[in-house]
C-alpha cells in the first residue's frame, strides 16, 4: 500500500480513477476475529454517494465505505504473465468465439448477437468487443428485443482479470439487474508439452462427431443445431478411445472423448469427458496428447481451454498440464428471464 514519507498509509485513489485497476485497505467488518484491516485488489467500477465498488478478477464485485479506506493506489494494469504463450484478451476472445460459432449472427457496432436455438450460452449470447454504436440502455434493449424475436433470454458474455476485459460492463449490467451465471476461467498453455505427456496411440481422430462419439458427450439427443455448433471452428477434430466392448460392427460408447479446433497458433482443447469408471487412468491425457499432436502437425504453438471455477479435478489436470488461467468470463442473463442449457 501507499506509504508516506512519515510512514503513515495514504489514500492515493480519487473518483476519477473509475476504470482502473487499485489495491485498497479497509478496516474489516466487525466480527471477523484476529484482522483489522482487509485488502482488495481490481478494477475499481464506481465511486459514488461514499461508497466504492470494486470488481475483482474473479468478477465478484466488492462494496468498500469510503470511511473505512486505510490506504489506496492505482496498480499496473495486469501482473505479467511469467510462463505459457503471451496473449491479450481480445485476442482469445475472438479465437474462442470462432471455435463455437452459433447458426445465426448480427453485428450490433463491435458487438456480435448470436443464437443456436439455446445450445449453450455461449453460441446465445451477444460478445461486446467494443463500442454497440448505441448508449448502453438502447444496445441492451435491442439486445433483448433480438433475442426475444427467437424466442430465447437474452445473455451478455462479459470477461474480468485482464488487460481489456469488461469490469465496468459487468458493473452496469449488475446495477440494471442483469443476472451473472455460471463464471469460468479461460487457461493458456504451450501446446508441446501437452503432446509429450502420454503416446496416445489408442485414439482415433476424425473430422466427425459420429453416433458412437455422442454417445459419450454429455448432452444427450443432440440436434443438428448442436452438431453445427460443434462441428464449427476452423479445423475440427473429434477423438475418441474405443470402449473395452467396441468392435468393428458395434462401436459402442467410448471410454473416453474430446474435441479440438486448430486456428492458427491456437489449438482449444473442449468436450474433454471420460467413463466415470475408467477415471484417473490417464485417459484424458491420453485424448489431449494425439489432439495436440495433430494441432502441432498443422502449425499450432499455443493452446487455451474453458474450466468451471468449481471444476477442481480439471483445474487440478490442466494445472499439471502447464495450462494457468488468463481471465474469468460471465453470462450475464437479462432481468425476469428463464435460462438456457450452459
Amino acid at each position: 500500500m501507499e506509504i508516506s514519507a512519515a510512514g503513515r498509509l495514504e489514500v492515493r485513489i480519487t473518483a476519477a480513477d473509475v476504470g482502473k485497476r487499485v489495491s485498497v485497505r479497509r478496516l474489516s467488518e466487525a466480527g471477523v476475529a484476529g484482522e483489522k484491516f482487509t485488502d482488495t485488489v481490481g478494477v475499481l467500477t464506481s465511486w459514488t454517494d461514499g461508497v466504492l465498488l470494486i470488481t475483482r478478477k474473479s468478477g465478484e464485485s466488492v462494496r468498500v465505505a469510503e470511511s473505512d479506506l486505510v490506504a489506496g493506489k492505482v496498480v499496473p494494469a495486469a501482473p505479467a504473465r511469467r510462463r505459457g504463450p503471451a496473449a491479450s484478451y481480445e485476442e482469445l476472445a475472438r479465437v474462442a468465439a470462432r471455435a463455437w460459432r452459433p447458426v445465426e449472427s448480427e453485428r450490433l457496432g463491435a458487438w456480435e448477437l448470436r443464437a443456436a436455438a439455446g445450445f449453450t450460452r455461449r453460441a446465445n449470447s451477444a460478445l461486446p468487443l467494443g463500442d454497440p454504436g448505441l448508449p448502453l440502455d438502447e444496445a441492451l434493449t435491442a439486445v433483448r428485443r433480438w433475442y426475444g424475436e427467437r424466442g430465447l433470454p437474452a445473455y451478455v458474455q462479459t470477461a474480468t482479470g485482464a488487460v481489456g476485459t469488461e469490469e465496468l460492463l459487468c458493473a452496469e449490467l449488475e446495477r440494471r439487474g442483469w443476472v451473472r451465471e455460471v463464471t469460468a476461467e479461460v487457461w493458456t498453455g504451450p501446446l508441446a508439452p501437452v503432446a509429450d505427456l502420454a503416446e496416445g496411440s489408442g485414439v482415433v481422430l476424425s473430422r466427425e462427431a459420429d453416433e458412437a462419439w455422442l454417445a459419450r458427450y454429455q448432452r444427450k439427443g443432440v440436434s443438428e443445431v448442436a452438431l453445427r455448433v460443434l462441428s464449427s471452428g476452423p479445423s475440427v477434430w473429434f477423438a475418441k478411445v474405443p470402449g473395452a466392448d467396441a468392435d468393428a460392427d458395434a462401436p459402442g460408447t467410448p471410454a473416453a472423448i474430446g474435441r479440438c479446433v486448430v486456428d492458427g497458433r491456437w489449438a482449444s482443447f473442449a468436450a474433454v469427458e471420460v467413463d466415470p469408471a475408467l477415471r484417473r487412468r490417464g485417459l484424458a491425457t491420453e485424448v489431449m496428447a494425439a489432439l495436440a499432436r495433430r494441432a502441432l502437425d498443422e502449425g499450432a504453438s499455443a493452446a487455451w481451454l474453458q474450466v468451471e471455477t468449481d471444476n477442481a479435478g480439471a483445474r487440478a489436470l490442466y494445472a499439471r498440464m502447464g495450462f494457468a488461467a488468463h481471465h474469468a468470463y460471465h453470462h450475464y442473463r437479462e432481468p425476469g428471464s428463464a435460462g438456457t442449457d450452459r
